[in-house]
């Protein structure tokens, strides 16, 4: 008796140790509580439906009460829905035929096992429960930023916590190149996506997602978040250089200007959380040649030649010119390309008395230089025969990761093409 007792006292003090540490509003907790234990009593005796389950969750206890109905001696065919009339006159002598006897258990005297099994189908339905509500609250947090602690950090990814104490994770993917995490630290980033495989749900930052500059821009500009700018498009590569093209609906507003701020005080902070990225404001236009050319910045182009059916747009430019164009290991024209959604391929512009050649795609190369080779070129931005041409050498060894001596029969087959 001492020990059904001491079992039942344990039970409660799992009931008081959920209601204290689980973030569990107190109807669902109760909801969770009795499906538990309908959960067992339909294991036990095949059916919950003739009992009835109280769960005090203030106080930490509960009662059960088994309802069965009385009937002659010799006669109980379910011993879980009826009770002989002999039996139940022993509960009380006014009881007759037909009634219903409603008999509190004690929940200790279903065995070891029932119990065991209470807690593990409480503690699995809890988890489920938790499980659902982080994902509810994070899948409404979807590309906005928070800030976590530093808790545990690995080669492919960084592990934070947020101030409930919820895993939230960082992949090295994720991550800007110099980003470094000590534990304990508190770290900004933006939530990238909830995924929820076997509803056990995985946060995933992310720091290099082009949202993650635009909200940090919101953070920094008012007018972006009071309506009188807008973020059109936003192109990244982290650690390195974005653009971000911008658009006031008020005259009055320079949107560059109150994006950068004065003597770039609003964009240094951004700068600085994303380990000197530089990043280029420029103005937004429907105008796509004029887009493109600003997207160019700081090249001056001379003329520009579209293909809106193909996104493809031929950039005529000074010689002088061409190196800004491509600039730093080919980030200038990747990062226009990328904010105009155009194809772009930068061009020496001929003097007048000088005859115009035609560029010829790399792609009709393939018979004299790997495909793989080609590849690696047209990856840094480069599609024709002229664009490489025109390029550094130094930039198509270091940024497309060739051997010199690669680079430099690339550049001889190219060149012997037009010397022809």
């Amino acid at each position: 008796m001492a020990k059904k007792k001491e079992e039942q006292v344990n039970l409660i003090d799992t009931f008081k140790d959920f209601k204290e540490t689980k973030n569990i509003d107190k109807t669902t907790l109760v909801s969770v509580l009795e499906d538990s234990f309908r959960s067992v009593l339909q294991r036990t005796f095949g059916s919950d439906e003739n009992f009835d389950v109280i769960v005090n969750p203030d106080k930490g206890d509960f009662e059960i009460y088994r309802n069965r109905t009385v009937v002659n001696d010799g006669e109980v065919n379910n011993e879980n829905a009826e009770i002989a009339l002999s039996e139940a006159q022993k509960i009380d002598e006014e009881y007759e035929l037909g009634e219903e006897v409603s008999e509190k258990v004690n929940f200790a005297d279903f065995g070891r096992r029932a119990i065991l099994t209470l807690r593990q189908t409480m503690a699995s339905k809890i988890l489920d429960l938790e499980h659902d509500n982080l994902y509810n609250k994070y899948v409404d947090k979807v590309g906005t930023i928070i800030s976590a602690e530093v808790y545990q950090v690995w080669k492919r990814e960084t592990l934070l916590l947020d101030d409930e104490g919820n895993e939230l994770l960082l992949p090295k993917s994720e991550q800007i190149p110099g980003d470094f995490f000590r534990k304990g630290e508190a770290a900004r980033a933006i939530v990238l996506r909830v995924d929820n495989l076997n509803n056990n749900p995985k946060i995933i930052l992310s720091r290099t997602a082009p949202e993650f500059l635009q909200r940090l821009l919101e953070n920094e500009v008012p007018e972006i978040n009071d309506g009188l700018i807008t973020i059109r498009r936003i192109a990244r590569i982290p650690g390195e250089r974005a653009k971000i093209a911008v658009e006031s609906y008020n005259e009055r507003i320079d949107p560059v200007g109150a994006c950068v701020g004065v003597k770039g005080s609003r964009i240094h902070g951004i700068v600085r959380e994303l380990h000197n990225e530089n990043i280029d404001v420029i103005n937004y236009t429907s105008n796509m040649k004029l887009f493109i050319q600003r997207a160019l910045s700081p090249a001056r182009v001379s003329s520009i030649v579209l293909d809106d059916e193909n996104k493809k747009a031929e950039v005529y430019l000074q010689p002088d010119q061409v190196s800004l164009a491509i600039g730093k290991n080919g980030h200038n024209i990747k990062l226009a390309s990328m904010l105009t959604e155009y194809t772009i391929d930068v061009f020496r512009e001929l003097d007048g008395n000088e005859p115009a050649e035609e560029d010829i795609y790399l792609d009709e190369f393939k018979d004299e230089i790997e495909p793989w080779v080609i590849d690696a070129i047209k990856g840094i931005g480069l599609e024709t025969a002229k664009s490489v041409l025109d390029a550094p050498r130094e930039m198509l060894v270091e940024k497309a990761d060739l051997e010199e001596n690669t680079v430099d029969d690339v550049l001889n087959i190219l060149r012997a093409e037009f010397e022809e």
